[in-house]
């Protein structure tokens, strides 16, 4: 067991002004499980990544104190086990069982001891295959249950799950919810960061609410927080039980198409599918993890090529990725699943700007579309900031920018609304709703119920037939 302390701790990253977290004060006993909510930039993951030991004194600022059982997080990293919200930025070996051996044996732990921990701690989070798995044929769900496996293969007095459900279906996210309570006993410290309250809650005995200037709002147990604090926290933008949202529809119908793909497949990837999007819809693209959404959501961006079918776009008779990149860009806008794999400068102005430079627009044109963005999606104080040093709802918002600045007519998001908070959540979602307004086409791959809810025009389910595309024209 681990016990964790904080006495007016912050941090400020190199280079940026503001705090990304400052004037906590917090005490979390041995054995504790606490939620850690609060708005997004509010300094969860920051304080995550504090307690991992994974901020080093060369890369940011810090005040006040932190400890992990009196010792310095990064004196304490053996007591501690993280996982994050991507999973592949944890494995790091081809074979399931040696990636959760890897930790062991950096550790030092006898051969003899090795094996028995790696079938130990798989069988306890409900790894579904033997060992000699390919790390790289797993699903999302499968390779986050791998992943907690080897942070719990450590045996951490002090276990921190940053948002590790956001990339994953709900069947999958469950999965995950059960290995973490199958597999974390009494023994352990629990701390999570998790943006869907209510998903969480059966996992916590505490909640701790960070404001987003700095210091705790509030800290107790679950029932008086959100009886004390619920509706002023869903205002701040805490997705609090039993808020919901209500639809924005569309107020015409599309008619014309500005993509169309028939039988599109690649070889165990995407078995073959059909589908179509046009002027002023907003569709949505369903499916279980593995089912091959982002693959999709590549090929209709024109970022690679099908296997097999056709892609026409734009009245275009070369399939999208076979057009030149200025083409591209004023077409079709893209944002990937993990942001951070599209940013490419030093500064959050410059990425905004660096679309707009490359098919041509004047320095005025440039500059006016900069802050347009950084107004919409509240990025303006973040405009001089590294986008590698943003919460993970900031790089969303980012990248969801950098893919509106050359204006396409067509955007293809994948996962557009992960790690937002309820407030930047319903910003994101009413932008869009205003660009399908406006005649834009949208598709957005998506395991968020809410978002289908309220603004999907048609959903196309992969894992399970989908519709023909009807036989309607193409929208040069």
């Amino acid at each position: 067991m681990s016990e964790v302390r904080l006495r007016g701790f912050g941090w400020r990253h190199a280079g940026r002004r503001a705090w990304a977290v400052r004037d906590v004060d917090l005490h979390i006993r041995h054995g504790e499980r606490v939620l850690l909510l609060g708005p997004s930039g509010a300094g969860k993951s920051t304080l995550l990544a504090a307690l991992a030991g994974l901020l080093p004194e060369d890369s940011g600022e810090s005040e006040g104190t932190i400890e992990i059982d009196g010792l310095d997080p990064r004196k304490a990293r053996e007591s501690v086990g993280i996982l994050f919200q991507d999973p592949q930025t944890q494995l790091v070996m081809a074979r399931s069982g040696d990636d959760v051996a890897f930790g062991l044996e950096n550790r030092g732990v006898s051969a003899n001891d090795i094996w028995p921990r790696v079938s130990d701690v798989l069988d306890r989070v409900g790894f579904p295959y033997p060992i000699n798995r390919p790390t790289s044929a797993l699903s999302g769900g499968e390779a986050q249950r791998l992943a907690l496996a080897g942070a719990l293969a450590l045996r951490p007095g002090l276990m921190l799950l940053d948002e590790p459900t956001a990339n994953l279906d709900p069947t999958g996210a469950e999965l995950i919810r059960e290995a973490v309570s199958r597999s974390t006993g009494p023994d352990t410290t629990l701390i999570i960061v998790e943006h869907r309250v209510a998903e969480a809650l059966a996992l916590v005995d505490r909640v701790v609410i960070l404001e987003a200037g700095g210091g705790v709002r509030a800290d107790g147990a679950p029932e008086v927080i959100f009886a004390a604090y619920g509706d002023k926290l869903a205002e701040d933008g805490v997705w609090v039980p039993g808020f919901s949202t209500p639809p924005i529809r569309a107020t015409s119908k599309s008619t014309t198409d500005f993509v169309r793909a028939e039988h599109i497949a690649v070889t165990g990837r995407l078995a073959p599918v059909s589908i179509r999007a046009g002027a002023g819809e907003v569709v949505a693209v369903t499916g279980p993890n593995g089912a091959g959404k982002s693959t999709l959501a590549l090929l209709l961006g024109g970022l690679t090529a099908p296997d097999s079918g056709r892609i026409e776009a734009f009245g275009d008779r070369k399939p999208p990725h076979r057009w030149r990149a200025a083409t591209l860009t004023q077409r079709i806008g893209s944002v990937f699943q993990n942001p951070e794999h599209q940013f490419v400068t030093s500064r959050v102005a410059d990425e905004l700007a660096l679309g707009p430079r490359r098919v041509g627009r004047s320095p005025q044109e440039i500059r006016r579309t900069v802050d347009e963005l950084l107004e919409r999606l509240r990025l303006t104080r973040l405009a001089e900031a590294n986008p590698y040093t943003l919460s993970g709802g900031e790089a969303r918002r980012l990248s969801v920018a950098t893919a509106l600045a050359t204006a396409p007519k067509l955007l293809i998001l994948d996962e557009p609304t992960f790690g937002q908070d309820r407030r930047t959540w319903r910003e994101l979602v009413d932008l869009l709703a205003v660009l399908r307004a406006q005649g834009h086409g949208i598709v957005a791959v998506t395991h968020d119920d809410a978002f289908v809810r309220t603004l999907a025009d048609r959903t196309v389910p992969l894992g399970e037939p989908a519709p023909e595309p009807l036989p309607r024209r193409l929208r040069p």
